[in-house]
């Protein structure tokens, strides 16, 4: 399926301030001068690192890169939750993917950080990954065996109580 309008930022430029509004020809081509503006248009240096982003996501096919390692990343996941029963659920799509826990996820965000592993949060017990679409199989492999690690630790503590 094919958006007729999409709009997107922050990654569009590697994080300056940016938003692109992209559509079908006949979207486009029906709005007169003046009729769709922009906060942040017009930047030169701004619209240079865009094209270069752009550039680079298209060039090295990112998108296809994001699909195969988001698989991979669910994956893996999913084993988790095969070893896990405090995972609920792993649901996402390419590399932006959710894991639903049966506790909140603070202390999990927390023993992360301390081993190195970024983990968002998306509510009190769900772990939200939104890794660049340039990482690595062995980034992966690394966030699944600390991940692994922490959930056995938190799952231990909680039988204790």
């Amino acid at each position: 399926m094919i958006p007729d309008i999409l709009c997107v930022s922050k990654p569009v430029a590697g994080g300056l301030p940016i938003g692109i509004t992209v559509a079908k020809d006949e979207i486009m081509f029906s709005l007169k001068v003046g009729e769709h503006t922009t906060t942040f248009g017009g930047n030169p240096l701004i619209c240079a690192a865009a094209c270069a982003a752009i550039d680079v996501l298209v060039n090295e096919k990112l998108y296809e890169r994001a699909a195969t390692l988001g698989a991979y990343f669910k994956e893996r996941l999913e084993e988790l939750r095969g070893k896990h029963k405090s995972i609920r659920e792993v649901r996402g799509l390419g590399l932006m993917l959710g894991v639903e826990l049966k506790f909140d996820v603070f202390n999990i965000l927390m023993k992360a950080a301390e081993r190195g592993v970024l983990i968002l949060d998306a509510g009190k017990n769900v772990l939200r990954f939104l890794p660049p679409l340039v990482i690595e199989k062995d980034h992966i492999d690394k966030v699944i065996s600390i991940l692994d690690v922490i959930l056995e630790e938190e799952e231990n503590a909680r039988l204790r109580y």
